[in-house]
């Protein structure tokens, strides 16, 4: 997606110059926040493709401002953050990041989850003529144009890649898909090594689209296997 704008908010000027550094040599144009607050403002301001964001900032950090940020948006957010344990990323994708980089980072890998993630958000606007426009299974109604989702009569808020979790495993009901093939076919990457990142996208699903996320009715858990929407 050359010419994106992508938002870097860290309070770290040294950090935020060297992202800019990278991501300008790449072709994006950059703006960039020390602060919560003025990140809100350029987010306001600016049409905004991506955001790079770091967790640990005075007065509004930054998991208090992704939740703000969607809010009012679905945009792509990269965390940054020096913590590293299964806890702290589970904690920062349930806040609705698409992805989690750890400080120290090598410019270049975080150079390829922006990259990854704009191309991500993309398949979700292709041409409506290549789209099923609406998708009703179980208690969903999933308008794939608009984005929309419908939950048990409600509509919820989604970030691109729970909406296109949901979308994966609502188009093809009865089918089960393992964690493996979630995460291969959301973020068309292989999965070399365990990790709980479908896991935590999936309960955070549930939270938004069951009325009992513990009793979950519609995104059904197949032990040992993985996950099905039944029609």
């Amino acid at each position: 997606m050359p010419g994106a704008s992508i938002l870097v908010v860290d309070d770290d000027k040294e950090i935020a110059d060297l992202v800019e550094i990278h991501l300008v040599s790449d072709g994006y144009q950059v703006y960039k926040a020390n602060s919560a607050k003025e990140g809100m403002e350029i987010f306001e301001r600016e049409q905004i493709d991506l955001m790079i964001l770091d967790i640990m900032m005075p007065e509004v950090d930054g998991l208090t401002m992704c939740n703000m940020v969607r809010e009012k948006s679905n945009l792509p957010i990269i965390m940054l953050s020096a913590k590293s344990t299964d806890l702290d990323k589970i904690v920062g994708l349930s806040n609705g990041a698409d992805d989690y980089v750890i400080k120290p980072f090598n410019p270049l890998e975080l150079m390829a989850r922006v990259k990854s993630q704009l191309r991500r958000y993309t398949t979700f606007n292709v041409p409506q003529e290549r789209q099923a426009k609406e998708i009703v299974v179980s208690n969903l109604r999933i308008d794939t144009i608009n984005h929309k989702v419908i939950a048990n009569e409600k509509e919820v808020k989604l970030t691109p890649i729970e909406f296109k979790i949901v979308t994966l495993l609502a188009s093809h009901p009865g089918k089960v898909y393992s964690t493996d093939e979630i995460f291969e076919q959301v973020w068309n990457e292989k999965m070399y090594e365990a990790n709980n990142t479908v896991m935590v996208h999936i309960r955070r699903l549930r939270e938004k689209i069951e009325i009992n996320p513990r009793n979950a009715k519609i995104i059904k858990t197949v032990w040992g296997v993985g996950y099905k929407i039944d029609e």
